[in-house]
């Protein structure tokens, strides 16, 4: 199996990504890393590094899409950038299981749709983060969180029964799904969630929970939150936004006074805890679900343990068969709807 890499995706590229692919190899079997991008580059870097060479492998792509670019027009201008290669190859390659990338998330998305493919019978893909929640060792998907600023009741529909087959490889049993709304109640939310909410509530094979406020998605009492890319994107960025501003507010509390230095030694090892619990880091990166093969994006700012985990992620949901069951679950619904 072969999990393609992006090299010259993100901020910290090539550097990180390489460092990050190379500590997947180490720590995991059964797959090859093949790294994405400028050769002469990725050879000089991996000279400085140790690590099984039967293992890994360097396709060339010359060219670099960045974010600043417009996603479509330069998939057509630059051919030979690190993304266009990668996707040509994960459809054209039955040994390639996945494709990692840190880089433009509008180049992802554009190849990941119209390169790769989407699954049959779904309308439109979705970007979907892992999110941890209050209560430990447990996570929350959230989907869309950004591909799909204006979505139809069946986009949204699709994005729960998407999640929930997410959930499922992931070990859940029977996930709880809940629609992002401005309040509990059954008649809440906008003239979307109106349509979508007793499709869901029909739905027999998603146990649906009913609407769910943006300060209950962490609660840790749902497994996917379903939302149109617009709403789902301005809850993840609070989200992150707040939980930065909760620990820069922090530690200026605790710096301030001498009281507050020792009893922030105190609690040292707790507060670093859940800073490891909070960070997108050690989460690896957001699946883009509903296309042919596995898709991983990474936070542009990805660092080396990041990286690390997103390549380790891909390659857990390339065995685990999560396009399999996604499209199972589909025709599951399907069937269900012509009864």
């Amino acid at each position: 199996m072969k999990i393609l890499i992006d090299a010259f995706g993100g901020d910290n590229a090539p550097e990180a990504v390489i460092e990050g692919g190379i500590a997947a190899v180490g720590e995991k079997d059964g797959f090859t890393a093949v790294f994405v991008g400028k050769k002469e580059s990725i050879v000089n870097l991996l000279k400085t590094k140790t690590y099984d060479k039967s293992r890994v492998e360097i396709l060339p792509a010359e060219e670099v899409i960045t974010c600043e670019e417009e996603p479509t027009a330069t998939f057509r201008k630059k051919p030979d950038s690190s993304i266009a290669v990668g996707f040509k190859t994960l459809k054209e390659d039955g040994d390639a299981a996945a494709f990692v990338s840190a880089g433009s998330t509008g180049a992802v998305l554009v190849g990941a749709t119209l390169k790769l493919g989407r699954i049959q019978g779904v309308n439109r893909p979705a970007l979907c983060p892992v999110l941890p929640t209050a209560k430990e060792g447990k996570n929350v998907l959230l989907l869309d969180s950004g591909a799909n600023a204006d979505c139809k009741s069946i986009n949204l529909f699709q994005f729960a029964v998407m999640g929930a087959a997410y959930a499922e490889a992931t070990g859940v049993k029977k996930p709880v799904v809940a629609l992002l709304s401005n309040g509990t109640e059954d008649e809440k939310g906008n003239a979307l969630n109106h349509e979508v909410f007793p499709m869901l509530k029909q739905a027999k094979g998603i146990n649906f929970a009913g609407n769910v406020e943006a300060r209950d998605i962490l609660s840790g009492d749902y497994d996917v939150i379903v939302a149109d890319g617009f709403s789902g994107n301005v809850a993840l960025k609070s989200i992150e936004g707040a939980v930065s501003i909760l620990f820069k507010s922090l530690k200026e509390q605790i710096y301030s006074s001498f009281r507050g230095k020792l009893g922030g030694a105190i609690l040292k090892p707790q507060f670093k805890k859940l800073k490891e619990k909070l960070d997108y880091n050690n989460k690896g990166g957001a699946l883009f679900l509903g296309v042919n093969k596995i898709v991983v994006k990474a936070h542009g700012s990805s660092g080396a343990i990041a990286v690390k985990n997103a390549v380790l992620q891909a390659v857990s949901y390339a065995e685990s068969g999560l396009v399999d069951r996604i499209k199972e679950k589909l025709t599951e619904n399907e069937r269900q709807g012509e009864e």
